[in-house]
């Protein structure tokens, strides 16, 4: 078997989730959920990639083209375009499709270099914005960006009584205005390359928490602990912040069941899983069994330095 390279990457801006990607030479397959995966393959040099009269829906990034999904440990191939080798491809997605019956989502994570938007006062991060795996991709990403919050359509967050009444905006558009506001009429931003663990300055839940006035940080709370189910996909995170996320996502029982597989840990695992039972009672769903804990994948070690790129 070829050498198989399984890491997960964080879904920026804003961040909304995390991606599992098994890549092998000359395929890979990627997964937004850790059950369902599709299933790429990139032709050798010489053949054809990504021509425009292939169908629709074969070309994608760099050559590669969808031929398989695998789930449930099964492998369904794609009828492929006859541009493509049939025993190739099948020799490589038999391959990545082993591999996956083998290991435990999630994978360790290779995002490490990280572009964030810093303070105006003191220049210390204050959000993340883009990350990266490579340090070669960084000059591929904008250089002058903002921070994001998720949108009121995909992040729903009622407003109290007295905010309909005064009719504010949402809760989400006016955090993303605190933290541009925040980081100055000039903003400045920085590549930094972290290893897992190394916390330093930087807030464990991607955008800092210390506001000055108690409005403010009545806001960022209810952005925030609003995004639990999300946030709770983070690796690394400090016993604490996980602990009061856990305790948050307890509203919004179907998307932490939605999100369950790729939680790299539990405090409580006893209230995650009457969280997954309400989930699927409100589906109206049986039960079914979730994956193991035991095999969770550890993050790979990376370097101890922290790093300012320039």
């Amino acid at each position: 078997m070829s050498n198989i390279r399984a890491y997960s990457q964080r879904l920026l801006p804003p961040f909304s989730g995390v991606v599992q990607i098994a890549q092998s030479d000359r395929a890979r397959a990627q997964s937004f959920d850790g059950l369902s995966w599709e299933v790429h393959y990139v032709p050798r040099r010489g053949q054809s990639q990504g021509q425009p009269q292939m169908p629709l829906g074969y070309a994608l990034d760099r050559g590669y083209y969808r031929v398989a999904h695998f789930q449930d440990g099964r492998l369904t191939p794609y009828v492929l375009p006859a541009v493509l080798d049939a025993a190739q491809v099948g020799a490589c997605i038999e391959e990545l499709a082993d591999f996956l019956r083998a290991v435990t989502v999630p994978f360790p994570v290779a995002d490490v270099f990280e572009f964030w938007l810093l303070d105006g006062k003191d220049e210390s991060p204050l959000a993340l914005i883009f990350s990266c795996c490579e340090a070669a991709q960084m000059s591929t990403y904008p250089t002058k960006s903002g921070w994001t919050a998720l949108p009121h359509s995909k992040l729903r967050i009622d407003s109290t009584a007295e905010e309909q009444a005064r009719q504010e905006p949402p809760v989400n558009h006016r955090f993303q205005d605190m933290v541009t506001s925040r980081a100055g009429a000039q903003p400045r931003t920085a590549w930094i390359q972290r290893a897992a663990g190394d916390a330093g300055d930087f807030p464990p839940l991607l955008v800092r928490e210390d506001w000055p006035s108690e409005r403010e940080r009545d806001i960022c709370q209810r952005y925030l602990l609003r995004t639990a189910p999300i946030l709770l996909m983070l690796q690394g995170l400090p016993r604490d912040d996980r602990e009061r996320l856990e305790v948050a996502a307890k509203r919004h029982a179907v998307e932490v069941d939605r999100h369950y597989p790729l939680y790299p840990e539990i405090n409580d695992e006893k209230r995650m899983a009457a969280i997954r039972v309400e989930a699927r009672l409100r589906r109206g769903s049986p039960q079914t069994s979730g994956p193991s804990r035991e095999k969770a994948a550890t993050p790979a070690p990376l370097s101890k330095d922290m790093r300012i790129l320039e």
